[in-house]
């Protein structure tokens, strides 16, 4: 059973990560491999709203999305893409990243291959891990605009549609523990962190919500 005090330090750490940036028109798209197939329908929305002429899915698999997402994370992103009736040759695949840092690394090398220029980025990942995706793109590629989107849904929506609440608090530590250790890596840029955020991520980790942490040295 989750406590209210839980519930209450996951809506700060949930409304903490996202960015609010209003989705504008970019030179491409890039998809954030995961287990949510709602990035893939995020990302086709914006698509068929004129936001971009190109996506880029990008992501292999992961111990989360080995089992349901054999083919790839964007190969399975494109399949719904395409059912979802984007046309083939606006789909780029890139189905090696394993992480975020590789996601934006591997999709830029792919756009430099094809030849493709790019002076902005429509930034679509999962709802709680906006504010990563923004922070590791602008250290990776500093010199092009970065506008995030996600899923416009309530925590309580999110958590419905994964039937896995306790992952889902999981995965909103682990998020911001990775804003917390990462710049100092070198893997994204620094934010400023909110005390009332910083507190309520230490409750969420005394109260269990570990799985997600990265070892730290």
């Amino acid at each position: 059973m989750i406590s209210v005090q839980a519930w209450s330090d996951a809506q700060r750490l949930w409304d903490f990560q996202q960015m609010h940036h209003e989705p504008r028109p970019c030179s491409v798209a890039i998809g954030l491999g995961s287990h949510d197939l709602g990035v893939a329908d995020v990302t086709v929305d914006l698509y068929q709203r004129g936001m971009f002429p190109l996506i880029v899915f990008t992501g292999a698999t992961s111990r989360t999305t080995r089992a349901r997402m054999p083919r790839g994370e964007a190969e399975h992103y494109r399949e719904r893409a395409l059912e979802l009736g984007v046309p083939a040759p606006a789909i780029l695949v890139e189905p090696n990243a394993r992480n975020t840092g590789e996601n934006i690394n591997f999709s830029r090398e792919l756009l430099a291959e094809r030849g493709v220029d790019v002076s902005s980025v429509l930034l679509v990942s999962k709802p709680y891990e906006e504010r990563r995706a923004y922070a590791t793109a602008r250290i990776l590629w500093p010199e092009i605009e970065i506008v995030s989107a996600s899923a416009p849904m309530t925590l309580s929506d999110y958590v419905d549609s994964i039937q896995d609440p306790h992952l889902v608090l999981d995965m909103l530590v682990g998020a911001q523990q990775r804003l917390l250790l990462y710049p100092e890596q070198g893997f994204m840029i620094r934010q400023e962190v909110p005390e009332s955020v910083a507190e309520a991520y230490e409750r969420l980790c005394a109260s269990g919500f570990t799985s997600r942490l990265v070892p730290v040295r």
